[in-house]
């Protein structure tokens, strides 16, 4: 169970942050929350798709497996692709906020949080988080920079999402993913763009995302559907694997 403290440099002083990727520290995962302002980089690699939230809103994912706990770019030796998403990232980090404690400007403030209980927490190896003299590292202001930017890319995505469903752009699928061995898989409760609803597109509307900031990023979706296939040939390449370790199959 998480156990989120808010970081300072008397009680973390000696606290450091395993970066290596793998399943035992948490990486695991078949996909994760992405946001525009990496879909650039995530489209290169990943599957964008869209899931719908309690309350009707859609927010987008990068997909990386076809099973919980399947992360297919994930093996013993690491994480094999050349962008890692911005919320794989933050771990074991979270913004959490404090109340202010000067009567005279009541409120909350953003604070830099972390999960005590995180398998990436040490005090035995790993990056610090503090110098000697109680400055920040690098390393933790680098973390403080990315959960910023995450914390802005939650409300533009919460934009993005509502524009592309006004215009009727977003559209539930049910992929039928056929393996090698014969298996045949359903990936169900995603949601992706309606490439021809797209290129329908009035050029009033086109201006309107390009100046909110949603044009590329709704094209850069629409490219990574491509990755489907790149998941695929992982999946067969993980099942060939498996037949090789196991002579009797």
């Amino acid at each position: 169970m998480a156990e989120f403290a808010l970081l300072n440099n008397v009680d973390h002083q000696d606290v450091r942050i395993i970066t290596e990727r793998s399943a035992r520290y948490g990486d695991d995962v078949m996909q994760v929350l992405t946001f525009p302002f990496e879909f650039r980089n995530v489209q290169a690699f990943y599957p964008i798709l869209f899931q719908q939230d309690a309350e009707g809103g859609f927010f987008p994912v990068a997909l990386f497996g076809f099973q919980e706990n399947e992360n297919l770019f994930l093996d013993g030796d690491g994480w094999h692709a050349g962008y890692i998403p911005a919320m794989v990232r933050r771990e074991p980090f979270l913004i959490g906020f404090q109340d202010s404690r000067d009567p005279g400007n009541p409120g909350r403030t953003r604070v830099l949080s972390l999960d005590m209980q995180h398998p990436r927490v040490s005090t035995d190896a790993g990056e610090a988080l503090f110098q000697p003299l109680g400055g920040r590292t690098p390393f933790l202001e680098k973390a403080a920079d990315l959960l910023e930017t995450i914390y802005a890319g939650i409300e533009h995505n919460k934009a993005f999402t509502r524009a592309l469903a006004e215009q009727e752009l977003i559209e539930a699928v049910t992929m039928e993913i056929e393996l090698k061995d014969g298996s045949r898989n359903q990936l169900i409760g995603y949601h992706c763009l309606d490439e021809e609803k797209v290129q329908a597109l009035s050029g009033g509307t086109l201006g309107e995302f390009n100046r909110e900031g949603f044009l590329a990023p709704m094209f850069m979706a629409l490219a990574s559907m491509g990755n489907i296939q790149r998941l695929v040939a992982l999946k067969n390449k993980t099942l060939d694997a498996e037949t090789a370790g196991d002579p009797g199959r």
